[in-house]
């Protein structure tokens, strides 16, 4: 099973834990923790984010729900065999990933969506243990830059060997592959940055390799 996440009061960030407490005043309906990873628990493909969304997965406390983000990807591990069920945005609408697992670098929301350096190290143990302990996973898709690096740190791999791009395909020490992808946000999206069509490249590119390892 993957290793836990951090308590929902976590005070290891005090940055982000006092955002939290904002936000728990702010919006006591709100999840307002460390948001937990999500799907398959013997996945042969995980899914990195960067982190929770203010009304997205810190709302919700499933990641990539309630934002856009959530639409474009699980839409698309839909397409692509990993999803069963009907995507509705809502924690509650039964749907279940296939083979796959989506989790994030920092498990908590930070102010604009920017977390710093530190925050993103002192968290980093939490993805290690989650990589550590998926012994079924093959493939690792990272959504941005920051998750990208977050990956490497979190395996042991040096950055400079392993160079951040859209569609980039790099073999790790361990065997295991990671896939990079511009993050699936509404900004990229609504900027070109990000097509649907480039998205769903990097899946072709996934599921090949997955194909091949069978």
């Amino acid at each position: 099973m993957p290793a836990p996440i951090p308590g929902h009061d976590c005070p290891l960030c005090p940055r982000l834990a006092g955002f939290r407490n904002e936000n728990r005043a702010k919006y006591p309906d709100f999840f307002n923790g460390p948001v937990p990873a999500f799907g398959d628990t013997k996945p042969r493909l995980l899914i990195v984010g960067l982190a929770p969304g203010l009304k997205g997965a810190n709302r919700t406390g499933r990641p990539f729900t309630g934002d856009y983000a959530g639409d474009l990807l699980y839409a698309t591990l839909g397409k692509y065999g990993f999803m069963a069920g009907t995507y509705r945005a809502d924690p509650n609408d039964g749907i279940r990933l296939k083979g796959a697992r989506i989790t994030n670098g920092v498990k908590c929301v930070p102010p604009q969506n920017k977390p710093e350096p530190v925050e993103i190290k002192t968290c980093n143990g939490f993805l290690a243990g989650e990589i550590a302990d998926l012994s079924s996973t093959k493939v690792m898709l990272a959504l941005g830059l920051v998750a990208h690096q977050a990956v490497l740190n979190a395996v042991g791999a040096k950055r400079s060997a392993y160079k951040f791009g859209h569609g980039a395909r790099h073999e790790l020490p361990d065997g295991r592959l990671l896939f990079n992808s511009y993050h699936c946000s509404r900004y990229n999206t609504n900027t070109g940055r990000l097509t649907e069509r480039m998205f769903h490249d990097v899946f072709d590119k996934i599921a090949a390799d997955l194909a091949r390892q069978e």
